[in-house]
Parts: C-alpha cells; structure tokens; sequence
C-alpha cells in the first residue's frame, strides 16, 4: 500500500526565451556598415553620427570605423536637462601616401 498521498502537478515549469538584448559592439571596437551595435527596446541609447535606428530601436553602423559612446545634456519640453547616452561611429580616413617633391 502507498504510505502518501497523490503529490498533484506544479504550476511551474515555463518561461519565454531572452530576447537577446544589449551592446553587441562595444567603445573602441571595429565595425563595417551595417554592424549592428546595441539591441533595444525603447531608446536607452540614441544613434549619433554615422549610426542608424531600425523599427525595433535597433543601432547599427552606416560607416566603416570605430564605435564611441558619448553622454550628453538634452532639453527636455519641460526646460530640464537630461543626460542621454548616444553611440557614434567614427569613420576611418583614408591615408594616401605622398611623395615628398625635390
């Protein structure tokens, strides 16, 4: 004879997948256009120079060159000031050789 009784089932057990948020290149990293830099929703972080924002608040690079985060003070309708956080992309320039003329 069993010496318990049934235990019954747990309303536990399931969870949804991460949506894999966040920076995917950090300050000081290499990207080519069309890299994508932060993963978002909402706009944590606002696109700069040479960055793009795609319909899900999605960064990503429209040059070639090097990813640099910056803070800056940002008026709010209210006349407050606000700190946001921008991500830029800094091209590189291309150097062309040149010959010293004697």
């Amino acid at each position: 004879m069993a010496h318990k009784k049934a235990g019954g089932s747990t309303s536990n057990g399931r969870d949804s997948h991460g949506q894999r948020l966040g920076v995917k290149k950090y300050a000081g990293e290499v990207v080519r256009t069309g890299n994508i830099l932060v993963r978002q929703r909402g706009t944590k972080v606002r696109p700069g120079t040479n960055v793009g924002i795609g319909k899900d608040d999605t960064l990503f690079a429209l040059a070639n060159g090097m990813v640099k985060f910056t803070n800056r003070r940002v008026r709010r309708f209210t006349g407050a000031f606000k700190m946001v956080k921008f991500a830029n992309v800094i091209p590189y320039v291309k150097q062309t050789a040149t010959v010293a003329a004697k």
